[in-house]
């Protein structure tokens, strides 16, 4: 499985971004689908993910503001992120979990100047 993020950018306080990510390769094996983000000195979390049964997660500091969303005919994978803030600065990875491993895209960095 690959994962090909892109979206990132640079955005002002309160303003909006939509993340894709686009899966290629073997992607009937993909069990769980979605985002995680790395703060500069802070380690990766979880931010929007849909889980096995297709059901949406979120992590608390964005529930409200960011959206996943998926579009199965595309093979892509999206993430609205509305109201933004300098605290949402981060790389922001596409990852994916198979039966045996986890995928990894690279990361397209989010800018938020307050």
């Amino acid at each position: 499985v690959q994962l090909q993020a892109s979206g990132g950018g640079l955005v002002q306080a309160g303003g909006s971004l939509r993340l894709s990510c686009v899966a290629s390769g073997n992607t009937d094996s993909i069990i769980t689908i979605g985002w995680r983000r790395q703060a500069p000195g802070k380690e990766r979390e979880e931010v929007a993910s849909f889980s096995s049964d297709g059901s949406t997660i979120y992590a608390a500091s964005v529930r409200g503001r960011f959206t996943i969303s998926r579009d199965n005919a595309k093979n892509t994978v999206y993430l609205q992120m509305n109201s933004l803030r300098s605290e949402d600065t981060a790389v922001y990875y596409c990852t994916a979990r198979s039966r045996d491993r986890r995928h990894w895209g690279l990361g397209t960095l989010v800018t938020v100047s307050s």
